[in-house]
């Protein structure tokens, strides 16, 4: 019998998580369960709070944490901190499994210091955002966004069905893909499904045979920013990445342009993406992560006519949660199972 404390939250519920362990483990653990106010209250940051450098986001005090999970040897969580201090008040902890795609509320290097093995759930919500990205294109392409704002005002817009005015269809346009990983290869078959001509960057994949075989283009983001009529970002914020769109990154890109992130804020400066909008080349833009948030009240691009913005949740989806709980509770059974892990960190 293992000592199982499950930490969830109102989006990755601890009673899933519990269920999704039972079904994989059978009922012989001993569980204990603690659910945390996310999202209804926001994250904390460890560069904010003493004790917790090294953590980026995370919910929950460090002694309500520690006090929780005792003498468990098995913790998962999606945002309960673990930082160097807390980890050596846990000498019984063995195991965390962070239902994320990246650990950023664990001290990775005092996890390892500490003997902990940490797994993660890489891909969790990839088809939710794909998903949600194909939304957000069609959002701005069609004008769902414009119309909807225009009925809302009292005013019907018959004008947006003139020639010069209306929206185009994803088959006649050519969409760049930023990032090739598990989000961006999911949006790259979805587009496909439209018609689409699809152009992909990133350094350090090479394309599956099926999207080659089916007419897409791995290409320099110069080219892809110069050709495509949509640009989507996808890749993890790395020192590379960083700001990747930038004033001469939107500068290359179309007249009339569509730029969509569903990634990561750090990726865009937005004080260019303001530039952009205002002063072209852009046409629009569809922003659903931002580099503060939540995004100040009299931040900016809140106010202009052609952006659509959305509070960060794309990843959040029904099946995300069941998903997620299912890849740690695989984990979990392969720790009891004395079997190497499938996600470690």
């Amino acid at each position: 019998m293992k000592k199982i404390a499950i930490i969830g939250d109102r989006f990755m519920l601890p009673t899933v998580f519990r269920d999704k362990v039972v079904e994989a483990c059978g009922d012989g653990h001993d569980i204990r369960l603690l659910e945390q106010p996310w999202p209804d209250e926001p994250m904390e940051h460890g560069y904010a709070v003493e004790g917790m450098d090294g953590l980026k986001e995370y919910v929950g005090k460090a002694d309500d944490i520690v006090d929780f999970v005792g003498d468990a040897e098995l913790v998962i969580t999606q945002l309960a901190p673990f930082s160097r201090a807390m980890l050596s008040r846990l000498p019984s902890l063995k195991f965390i499994a962070v239902s994320r795609g990246g650990p950023v509320n664990i001290d990775m290097n005092a996890a390892r210091d500490a003997g902990v093995l940490v797994v993660n759930t890489p891909g969790r919500n990839a088809s939710a955002v794909a998903e949600f990205t194909l939304g957000a294109i069609l959002a701005e392409t069609r004008l769902i966004r414009t119309g909807h704002e225009s009925l809302r005002k009292g005013e019907w817009r018959g004008e947006l069905y003139r020639a010069d005015k209306t929206g185009r269809e994803l088959s006649e346009m050519t969409v760049g893909v930023v990032g090739y990983g598990n989000i961006g290869t999911k949006v790259v078959r979805l587009l496909r499904a439209f018609g689409t001509k699809v152009l992909v960057h990133d350094p350090y994949v090479q394309l599956s045979a099926e999207d080659r075989n089916a007419g897409v283009e791995h290409v320099a983001l110069d080219d892809l920013l110069s050709r495509s009529d949509v640009v989507t970002l996808h890749p993890r914020v790395t020192e590379e990445t960083r700001n990747i769109m930038n004033a001469e990154s939107f500068a290359k890109m179309k007249p009339g342009a569509i730029f969509v992130n569903t990634a990561r804020g750090p990726l865009v400066d937005y004080d260019a993406l303001y530039e952009a909008l205002v002063n072209g080349p852009l046409g629009s833009a569809m922003l659903e992560t931002f580099a503060i948030e939540p995004v100040p009240v009299d931040w900016p691009l809140l106010q202009l006519p052609n952006v659509t913005l959305t509070p960060h949740i794309a990843g959040a989806s029904v099946r995300t949660v069941t998903y997620a709980a299912e890849m740690a509770a695989e984990e979990v059974r392969r720790y009891v199972a004395g079997l190497p892990p499938v996600n470690p960190c």
